[in-house]
C-alpha cells in the first residue's frame, strides 16, 4: 500500500499589487533531512479522511485552522513519487489565507516559513512535481479571476 499524505497549497493576495502579480504561496522549511520547502502536509491517520488530514496537518505544522482559510473549489493536485523505495501519493487542495494579521506558528517539524511569489516558490520547492503544482495553482487562480 502506498504512503498517503494530504495538505493545502495556501496563498495570499497582496492588496497593493495588481491582480496576477499579487499572489504569494506559503512554504515551510523542514527541520530535518534536506531542509526542503513544501506546503503544509502530512500522513493520513488510520480512519481519517483525506481532507480532514489536510486540515489537521495544516493546524499542526503552521498553526492555521479552518477559520484562517477559505477553500477554493475545483482544485486538487495528486503527486506520485517514491520515498525510500516506497510509493507515495500526496493530495493538495487550494486555500486562501484570510487574514494577513494572523501569525504562522511552526511546529518542531519546520524551522522556517516564507511567503513567495511563484518564481521564488518554485526555486525553493526544487522538485518538479511540486513546481508543477504551484504553477497549476497560480494558473487556476488566474483563470478563476477572469470568469
Amino acid at each position: 500500500m502506498a504512503l498517503r499524505a494530504c495538505g493545502f497549497v495556501i496563498f495570499r493576495r497582496l492588496a497593493q499589487l495588481p491582480p496576477l502579480d499579487n499572489i504569494e504561496f506559503l512554504l515551510l522549511q523542514t527541520s530535518d533531512g534536506e531542509h526542503h520547502w513544501t506546503p503544509p502536509k502530512g500522513h493520513v491517520d488510520l480512519g481519517e479522511d483525506d481532507f480532514t488530514t489536510a486540515l489537521r496537518e495544516t493546524q499542526e505544522e503552521a498553526g492555521l485552522g479552518k477559520d484562517h482559510l477559505r477553500m477554493v473549489d475545483g482544485f486538487l493536485q495528486r503527486l506520485h513519487y517514491q520515498v525510500r523505495g516506497k510509493d507515495k501519493e500526496v493530495l493538495y487542495w487550494l486555500a486562501e489565507f484570510r487574514d494577513p494579521n494572523t501569525q504562522v506558528i511552526l511546529s518542531d517539524e519546520h524551522q522556517d516559513y516564507r511567503w513567495a511569489k511563484l518564481e521564488e516558490a518554485c526555486k525553493l520547492a526544487k522538485k518538479q512535481d511540486l513546481q508543477d503544482t504551484l504553477t497549476a495553482a497560480q494558473q487556476y487562480l488566474e483563470t478563476q479571476g477572469k470568469q
